[in-house]
């Protein structure tokens, strides 16, 4: 029986590996945002929240976007 063009074919074993894949890449990114925190030499939670530190949350955001495209870079081979 044909579905048409929205049929999806689901394979376990691509399956297991996209989860495999997203596990690794959560760990590295958690990983990656303690190190960050750990490197500063200032509290990263008091400087975003209670001081407003914009170009701290810049920073923050250009390393998390940094450190998503090397591990999507890393899964896709």
């Amino acid at each position: 029986m044909l579905l048409g063009v929205l049929a999806v074919v689901v394979n376990v074993g691509n399956l297991l590996a996209s989860v495999v894949y997203s596990l690794v890449g959560l760990a590295v990114f958690v990983a990656g945002l303690f190190v960050f925190r750990l490197i500063m030499p200032f509290d990263v939670h008091k400087e975003i929240e209670v001081d407003q530190n914009t170009a701290l949350g810049i920073v923050m955001g250009s390393f998390i976007i940094g450190l998503a495209i090397i591990v999507a870079a890393a899964i896709s081979g």
